[in-house]
C-alpha cells in the first residue's frame, strides 16, 4: 500500500476510533438519561451529578467522527447523510433537548423541574434510538422495505438498552446506597436486550452480501475469527454472573459490569468493522472511492495530529480530576 492509499486508511482508522470512543463515552451518559425516569425524584440529582463534568466533552467525539467523514470522505458523507436525513435530524433534536434540559432543570422552579427531567429523559432516548436506527439501516445498505425498517427499529431499541447498560454500570461505580442497588437491577434487565442486539447484528451482517459471508465463513478465516463471538459470549456471561451476585448481596467488583459492557461494544464494533471493510456504504462505495484528494488529506492530517492529542489530553484530565463517587448536585 503506497502513501496515497495510506492517507485514506489513516483517516478511516481515525474516524472509526472517534466513533467507538463516542459510543462508549457518550453512551453511558445517554444511558443515565434513559434511566432517569425510572429513578425516584430524590435520586435524580445524584444521577445528573455523576455525568455532569463529562457529558458535554463526550459529545466532542461525535463531532470529530462526523467531521472526519465530511472532510476525508465527502462522497460517502453525502450518500450516508442523505439516506439518514430523518434519523440524523431526530438525533440532533434529542441532543439539543437534553443539553437544554440539563441546564434549565436547575433554573426552573420546583413545580417545573419534573418537566425538565422528562425533557432530559426524552432527549436521551430520542438520540439513542435514532443512533440505533442509523446503525441498523447502514448495516443493511439503507434498505427501505418492511424487513429493513423492522431491523433498524430493533437495533434502535437494542442500542437504547446497550446505553442503559453502560449508564447503569457507570452508576455502579459512581453511586452508593439505594441508587447503587437500583443500578444493579437496571443493568441486569438491560444486559439481555443488549445481548439480543449484538446477536442480531452478528447474525444479520454476514447475510447482507456474499462478500461479507465469505469473509466470515471460509477457511481458515473462520478459525481465526471464532474467538470474537466466543469472547463476546464469555464477557456477557461474566457480566450476568456478576450482576446476579450483586442482586443477592454477594461481593462482586463494582467496575466489572461497566468494563464488560465496554468490552462487548468494542468486540461488536471490531467485528462489524471487519465485515464492512473496505466499504463505507456496503458493496457500493469503498473508502478509497470516497476519499478526498491526497493533497487535501495531507493538509488535514496536520490538523488531526494537533487536534486529536489535545482532545485525548483534556478528556483524560477531566476524568482524572472528577473521578470517584458522585456527590450531591450543587450549582454554587
Amino acid at each position: 500500500m503506497d502513501f496515497s492509499n495510506w492517507l485514506p486508511f489513516t483517516f478511516l482508522a481515525l474516524m472509526a476510533l472517534a466513533m467507538l470512543i463516542y459510543v462508549v463515552l457518550d453512551g453511558y451518559d445517554l444511558g443515565v438519561g434513559i434511566l432517569l425516569r425510572s429513578a425516584p425524584v430524590a435520586d435524580r440529582d445524584r444521577m445528573v451529578s455523576s455525568i455532569g463534568p463529562f457529558w458535554d466533552a463526550n459529545e466532542t467525539w461525535l463531532v470529530l467522527g462526523i467531521g472526519l467523514l465530511l472532510v476525508a470522505f465527502p462522497m460517502a458523507h453525502g450518500v450516508i447523510l442523505t439516506a439518514l436525513y430523518l434519523p440524523v435530524a431526530a438525533m440532533l433534536i434529542g441532543l439539543i433537548l437534553r443539553g437544554v434540559a440539563f441546564d434549565f432543570r436547575v433554573k426552573a422552579r420546583a413545580d417545573f423541574k419534573p418537566l425538565w427531567d422528562l425533557a432530559f429523559w426524552g432527549g436521551s432516548l430520542l438520540a439513542s434510538a435514532a443512533q440505533g436506527w442509523m446503525l441498523g439501516s447502514w448495516i443493511l445498505g439503507f434498505r427501505s422495505d418492511a424487513a429493513g425498517l423492522a431491523f433498524a427499529a430493533l437495533i434502535g431499541a437494542c442500542l437504547c438498552a446497550g446505553y442503559a447498560l453502560l449508564g447503569a454500570g457507570w452508576l455502579l461505580m459512581k453511586a452508593e446506597g439505594e441508587l447503587k442497588r437500583r443500578a444493579v437491577a437496571w443493568a441486569y434487565r438491560a444486559l439481555w436486550l443488549t445481548g439480543l442486539g449484538i446477536a442480531a447484528v452478528s447474525l444479520a451482517t454476514p447475510f447482507v452480501s456474499p462478500r461479507i459471508f465469505a469473509k466470515w465463513f471460509t477457511l481458515p478465516a473462520l478459525f481465526w475469527l471464532l474467538p470474537v463471538p466466543v469472547a463476546t459470549a464469555a464477557v456477557f456471561l461474566a457480566c450476568a454472573n456478576a450482576l446476579r451476585r450483586m442482586r443477592r448481596g454477594l461481593a462482586a467488583p463494582d467496575w466489572l459490569p461497566f468494563a464488560a459492557a465496554v468490552t462487548m461494544f468494542v468486540l461488536a464494533f471490531g467485528g462489524l468493522a471487519y465485515s464492512m471493510f473496505p466499504y463505507l456504504v456496503v458493496d457500493r462505495i469503498t473508502y478509497l472511492d470516497a476519499a478526498s484528494a491526497p493533497g487535501s488529506l495531507k493538509f488535514m492530517l496536520v490538523g488531526a495530529v494537533i487536534t486529536l492529542p489535545l482532545i485525548i489530553g483534556y478528556t483524560a484530565f477531566t476524568y482524572r480530576v472528577f473521578w470517584g463517587r458522585a456527590r450531591e448536585l450543587t450549582y454554587e
